[in-house]
């Protein structure tokens, strides 16, 4: 059965596909993609969100009070969970901490729980994760068997995966997408970038020894797609480029592409005082991720390569 074809041929049929996370970075460039496909598109709706989408039907659903009715997830073939707190959104206070675990383990509890209970219930479940899971680990390269870190993120990663194994424990195909640094210029962590690079104060990071495991907005899209269609695919895919770079590869990279000098360099001291718990977790933490499930079951990268990554996503 074809789950999900961004080249659909002649006598395939639609699948109902239902998103969760659908007004986030990932989730607003992967509808348009859906629908042009013709699949049926249904978005998991708080009851407070957006109440303005673009059209798509939609299901409520409240996971601080377990508020799924399972009624309404008839039909439905495949999932595609995404949703969360963002994580770089505003300073690690424990209240911030708690919001960040909490959208994700309590979401993906119920919603996997939910499925579970159907009698009929979706063939596939794509799961939303983060390379955090590894942790800070130097320049160690890290693959989809690789023991977990310690800390925070590491944490939460393995509480949020956790969380969908009740649905494969009823068969369905659970599928965890462990993303790594999502490059767009309309959000994210490049998104924040551009400003002080554009005006020629960008630089380094700590050591910049550190790695960045990225991945271009349309390959991450794309990697979502080939695990909803290659039937093989189960357990963890590293969505990420198979070419990290360190982050002073990054900066430097940057800079040539804006043609713009990057002779500002931000000392880790700054960095923490800055942005606390945070930066040590997302700034300075170094993970060496290689994407070898994708690379093994075919999937083909459009952006392998940071520079040309970076002349496509700003139009250089």
């Amino acid at each position: 059965m074809l789950i999900l074809g961004f080249k659909k041929s002649r006598g395939e049929v639609s699948v109902k596909i239902l998103v969760s996370g659908s007004s986030g970075l990932i989730g607003s460039a992967l509808l348009p993609v859906l629908k042009n496909e013709g699949h049926p598109v249904s978005v998991l709706k708080r009851h407070h969100a957006y109440p303005d989408h673009d059209q798509e039907p939609f299901i409520q659903w409240d996971p601080e009070s377990s508020d799924l009715d399972s009624n309404n997830l008839k039909g439905i073939e495949s999932v595609i969970h995404l949703a969360g707190e963002n994580i770089a959104a505003r300073r690690w206070s424990p209240k911030q901490k708690a919001k960040i675990r909490d959208s994700r383990i309590k979401g993906t509890t119920l919603l996997s729980e939910t499925l579970a209970k159907m009698d009929s219930p979706p063939h596939t479940l794509l799961a939303a994760s983060a390379i955090g899971y590894y942790g800070n680990r130097g320049s160690e390269i890290l693959q989809e068997d690789t023991a977990s870190g310690t800390g925070f993120l590491p944490d939460v990663c393995r509480n949020w995966e956790s969380a969908a194994v009740v649905a494969s424990k009823r068969g369905i195909r659970v599928v965890y997408l462990r993303f790594g640094i999502i490059l767009s210029p309309h959000g994210g962590a490049l998104s924040k970038m551009l400003l002080p690079f554009r005006m020629g104060v960008g630089g380094k990071i700590g050591t910049g020894q550190q790695y960045m495991s990225w991945i271009s907005l349309d390959d991450a899209v794309g990697a979502i797609s080939h695990a909803l269609n290659e039937q093989s695919i189960q357990g963890v895919v590293n969505v990420v480029s198979p070419n990290p770079v360190t982050n002073s590869q990054f900066t430097k990279t940057l800079g040539k592409v804006l043609s713009r000098p990057t002779l500002f360099p931000v000392p880790s001291f700054a960095a923490s005082l800055a942005f606390g718990e945070m930066a040590d977790a997302l700034l300075l933490a170094s993970s060496r991720v290689k994407p070898r499930q994708l690379l093994t079951t075919g999937f083909k990268f459009k952006h392998p390569e940071l520079e040309t990554a970076l002349k496509h996503l700003l139009g250089k």
